[in-house]
């Protein structure tokens, strides 16, 4: 079943006055049990964020493999709210990290600030449990608060399974202390990370400081 935005629209109108997520995720449920093709939303998604979760959930939903979602996601760079991408990192948790690292290698020297985020957030799961050596000379100095936020939330994922590379990459890193100061506080904000180590992070914090 194919469905037009003038349907989906009119299926969103028909929600409680002032719906909330939850509403849509059922909308979407519906959607994925009647196998429906969302694609003809693709070209509004950017312009009227209603369509924007339907779009990627629908469509992902119905897609079985980790290597075909992250090809959906590639062709579909829509990125305009940036939470939207934290979202996505459950669908290629099982992507083998090489072929992830390609993607990435390009996502983080994109223009577009939200896919540079993607570039980062995409390994917060699984995916980058023992790939400290790989995944940290990705991170460099960038202005866009959203994607130093992201960095900073990916150091601190390594940081859980590998904190004494993190720590130890830490004093050598160049980065400017926007980004080595919010990984220390997501680090210190951790429930998974000993407190010996977090101990160990907030005393990095002095040196890291004088950086210009």
């Amino acid at each position: 079943m194919k469905l037009t935005k003038d349907q989906v629209q009119k299926d969103l109108d028909a929600l409680p006055e002032h719906y909330k997520t939850g509403d849509v995720d059922r909308l979407i449920r519906k959607y994925v049990k009647q196998k429906a093709d969302v694609s003809a939303l693709r070209p509004y998604i950017l312009s009227e964020q209603q369509f924007h979760r339907i779009y990627f959930y629908v469509t992902m939903d119905q897609i079985k493999g980790a290597d075909e979602r992250m090809a959906f996601i590639h062709e579909n760079l829509l990125f305009s709210d940036w939470w939207h991408t934290d979202q996505l990192i459950s669908y290629v948790a099982d992507l083998d990290f090489d072929a992830a690292l390609r993607y990435v290698k390009n996502y983080i020297y994109s223009e577009d600030p939200f896919i540079r985020r993607w570039g980062y957030v995409l390994f917060i799961s699984r995916l980058c449990k023992g790939h400290g050596a790989q995944l940290l000379p990705l991170m460099h100095d960038d202005e866009a608060y959203y994607v130093q936020m992201a960095q900073a939330w990916l150091i601190a994922e390594l940081a859980i399974h590998e904190p004494e590379a993190v720590y130890e990459w830490f004093p050598k890193n160049d980065l400017k202390y926007n980004i080595n100061g919010k990984a220390i506080q997501k680090i210190c904000d951790s429930f998974r990370i000993a407190e010996d180590w977090k101990r160990k992070f907030k005393e990095l914090r002095p040196e890291l400081r004088k950086r210009k």
